[in-house]
């Protein structure tokens, strides 16, 4: 089976060794994505609410890439800093994914890198020509 390495243009280049995302098969698992702003590379301002919009828009850049979508994703797992949040992060998260709800862990950290309050990573199956 290939193995591909999926990198999106429109997102900042990894902090560290890492892919933003492999392609096996007809699936596509990425790595965690933190509220970035793609044009500055900084967490977004704002809150809870903000970051996990912002960190699962840079979520669906990245499966768009592979061929896939928020639609097509069986798995998710959240790392949150502060489980408190957790109401605030299903909201956004429910408004986002629609009525798609893959499969979800949520696992509370101590710390997240550039001190951003969630992260997201997915698998999803890869159903339509790859984004360029």
């Amino acid at each position: 089976m290939k193995r591909e390495i999926v990198e999106s243009k429109e997102m900042p280049a990894a902090i560290g060794p890492y892919s933003q995302a492999v392609k096996v098969g007809g699936l596509v698992f990425t790595s965690g994505q933190i509220p970035l702003n793609p044009n500055t590379g900084e967490l977004v301002n704002g809150g809870i609410e903000e970051q996990i919009r912002q960190a699962i828009g840079n979520l669906k850049v990245v499966l768009e890439a592979a061929g896939a979508g928020l639609e097509t994703t069986v798995k998710t797992t959240l790392f949150i800093v502060r489980m408190e949040d957790f109401p605030k992060i299903n909201k956004v998260y429910a408004e986002l994914f629609h009525d798609a709800n893959p499969a979800r862990s949520c696992v509370a950290v101590s710390a997240l890198p550039k001190g951003a309050q969630v992260e997201v990573e997915a698998i999803a199956m890869c159903c339509r020509k790859r984004k360029q």
